[in-house]
């Protein structure tokens, strides 16, 4: 496989918490190589699970939903929830949005979607942002061609951009956490991110607990999350990024909140950095094995990849020509015990790429495909063949596509 090396520079600056200017100095950077962009990399193969001009497709999950032993995988479009069944990818409409369900009118498709076991009967359930936070309960046999049960999760918050799961309060089960990025005219919790409990016992309620952790503390546009304990209190800490521009005054910063001892109180937000316009997807790990959390982050309505050092969360860019990483994946991907970064760009020619790390922070970038758009992408096993995968919902490109790692 053909790549380039970075040679990561060293960052130095002072950056001012809670919105202060700051100012950010970068050694010279030995810019990429180009890559040819008329064929997938060697050790990748594209395979289609719903082919270009299906609508918009913000999101795609995937479960072995039937325990046939094959991945299927569930997207949103042409106002439908669909679900594709492994490894053929056949088509079953699983909910058709219509008016009536929620108070809010359902757009065509999901912005966001995740997935749990709401119900706690071992199988997988979706969870879909679509105006409405709501999920759908997997049935015995999900291939049945019968809709799946639709549930509100909340419909107060609005302007879910995201949807994760974590067990945010140490209760030995997973919390749904999103955000509710509209204003004051749309929702009376505007700018804000949320925590919901999930349902103890769904034969006597189905009502989900809401905790405002940073209520009006998110404005500008706040898109992907990540969760992790960052301070080693043992309690996980959520971090967000915003992307500004025209129409979401007060964004263009990533930044996380620290857990209380009472995570239904506000938490305390920290900013990284309030200086990186189309800020969007960021996510915790330890990047250079020193011990310390670190944040990789994403400009995906910009341009570039960095991370934040830390534990004082220096900057240092990872490659600042990368247009429009809109989605991003910290996982080890190739299987050495270090964590590595993919993206992939956000309109039809964006480049699909992964960032293999040596364990010291100083990443090589290699090309996976070319001319693919991505909203989302997840890293997953797609193949049982032991290796990760790439699965991405094409947006712009209007697909769903994985990449097999061969």
């Amino acid at each position: 496989m053909r790549h380039a090396r970075l040679d990561v520079p060293k960052a130095s600056g002072n950056l001012k918490s809670r919105g202060g200017e700051g100012s950010i100095a970068y050694d010279d950077v030995r810019l990429w190589r180009a890559l040819p962009r008329n064929k997938l990399a060697p050790n990748w193969k594209k395979h289609t699970i719903v082919p270009s001009g299906s609508g918009d497709i913000n999101s795609a999950i995937t479960s072995d939903f039937d325990g046939d032993g094959h991945r299927d995988v569930i997207a949103s479009y042409g106002g439908n929830v669909v679900l594709h069944r492994g490894p053929d990818w056949k088509s079953t409409v699983i909910h058709e949005f219509k008016s009536g369900l929620s108070r809010n009118r359902p757009r065509d498709n999901c912005i966001h979607s995740c997935l749990l076991d709401v119900n706690g009967d071992g199988d997988m359930d979706f969870v879909g942002s679509n105006n409405t936070v709501f999920w759908l309960e997997c049935p015995d046999d999900p291939f049945s061609g019968e809709p799946w049960k639709y549930r509100t999760v909340d419909d107060v918050i609005l302007g879910t951009h995201c949807l994760i799961t974590g067990d945010v309060n140490g209760d030995g089960k997973r919390d749904l956490i999103a955000n509710s990025g509209r204003g004051p005219s749309n929702t009376e919790i505007p700018f804000s991110i949320t925590w919901l409990e999930t349902p103890k016992d769904l034969s006597r309620s189905d009502e989900w607990t809401r905790h405002v952790f940073a209520r009006n503390d998110a404005p500008g546009g706040s898109h992907y999350m990540g969760i992790g304990d960052v301070n080693g209190d043992g309690r996980p800490e959520i971090a967000a990024g915003a992307k500004g521009g025209p129409g979401f005054p007060d964004g263009e910063w990533f930044a996380y909140w620290i857990q209380p001892e009472n995570p239904s109180q506000q938490w305390e937000k920290r900013m990284l950095s309030a200086v990186e316009r189309g800020a969007s997807n960021i996510h915790p790990g330890d990047l250079n094995g020193d011990g310390h959390v670190d944040f990789l982050a994403s400009r995906g309505h910009g341009v570039g990849l960095l991370w934040f050092k830390g534990p004082d969360f220096q900057p240092i860019e990872i490659d600042p020509k990368n247009v429009g990483p809109h989605s991003l994946v910290l996982q080890d991907l190739d299987g050495d015990g270090d964590l590595d970064g993919a993206t992939c760009g956000r309109f039809q020619t964006g480049d699909m790429l992964w960032y293999e790390n040596d364990g010291e922070g100083n990443f090589t970038k290699h090309l996976v495909g070319v001319n693919q758009g991505s909203y989302d992408l997840r890293a997953e096993d797609m193949d049982g063949d032991g290796d990760l995968d790439f699965l991405v919902a094409g947006h712009w490109s209007g697909n769903v596509v994985w990449y097999e790692n061969r």
